[in-house]
């Protein structure tokens, strides 16, 4: 093809030789700062695949002369945001869960790691900031709880769970399937509900209700309470206010008699270290605004206590 090379007149530049349809291609060389730096990208890829892993292996890659990993920077970035928050972790961890609202700067502390473990724990039962899935899973941002909204019954909670068969420690308590088992026929199940509905203020007094009440004091009021006010050793819920888990219409309230949920909460204290479990009861505690903190603390002034249901 050499010999069908020519320069070209307009641009005195040579022909690669070769022409399709009277189109020829002229020889232009690259300008030189483009091959200065086409060889620098190749020096520089020859001294990265010296000094950092790039080869992959059968069951691992090589290693490179300066041994750099992205995982061994991981784990020395959190050794030093450890190492960090030593004192502080310690602090909280050496302080009884109760005590924590007496010391704001630690408690705020505890608040943001508490909230840090709840993202990645508890968003995906009980929602961004605790606001929970009405029908499955309890808000946290209320003053209703079933099992207790102290920091310490909290606590306890996430320790241990709730109906966590397998551990002796969990809350546990099962409400009676009065209608699938045959326990209340469907009219007894109605009246019942009539009841419910009447001392939660969504219904008027009827007769059905007056019917409903003496089967609630049969079988219902040595959980709920006489007055339906709730039982927290057994996790029976308030059935006086608007605050409806599984929903409070007719509907509902008749499924829940008929079958209950009981519904359950992993524990959490073979999974996550007791300080992360005392700084997420610290967080859920601050989410909500009804339960009081115990009484010294309280008349002391130490602090403010919040509340939620679980």
């Amino acid at each position: 093809m050499a010999e069908n090379k020519r320069i070209d007149e307009a641009t005195g530049t040579s022909t690669v030789g070769h022409e399709w349809d009277g189109i020829e291609e002229l020889d232009t060389p690259m300008p030189r700062w483009w091959l200065w730096t086409f060889y620098a990208t190749i020096v520089w890829g020859i001294g990265y695949v010296i000094l950092y892993p790039a080869w992959p292996l059968v069951n691992s890659a090589t290693e490179g002369v300066l041994k750099w990993t992205s995982r061994g920077q991981l784990e020395q970035e959190l050794a030093a945001d450890a190492q960090r928050r030593a004192p502080v972790v310690s602090a909280i961890a050496t302080t009884p869960v109760a005590s924590l609202p007496g010391k704001p700067e630690l408690m705020q502390a505890a608040v943001q790691g508490g909230a840090a473990a709840f993202r990645v724990h508890c968003v995906q039962c009980h929602g961004a900031g605790g606001a929970g899935v009405p029908n499955l899973y309890p808000s946290l941002t209320d003053d209703d709880w079933l099992w207790g909204g102290d920091l310490d019954s909290i606590e306890y909670t996430i320790t241990h769970g709730i109906r966590n068969p397998d551990h002796g420690e969990t809350h546990f308590s099962l409400m009676p399937a009065f209608g699938r088992d045959g326990m209340l026929d469907s009219a007894q199940v109605a009246d019942v509900v009539s009841h419910v509905r009447v001392i939660s203020g969504q219904e008027k007094p009827s007769r059905a209700s007056t019917r409903g009440a003496e089967l609630y004091e049969a079988n219902c009021a040595v959980c709920h309470g006489p007055a339906g006010e709730g039982g927290r050793e057994f996790g029976a819920p308030k059935l006086t206010d608007a605050i409806w888990l599984y929903g409070g219409d007719r509907a509902s309230i008749t499924a829940m008699v008929d079958n209950p949920r009981n519904g359950v909460m992993p524990r959490w204290g073979g999974r996550l270290d007791p300080v992360t479990i005392k700084m997420l009861a610290a967080y859920v505690y601050s989410l909500g605004g009804g339960e009081a903190l115990a009484p010294a603390l309280a008349a002391a002034g130490e602090g403010q206590g919040a509340d939620g249901q679980q």
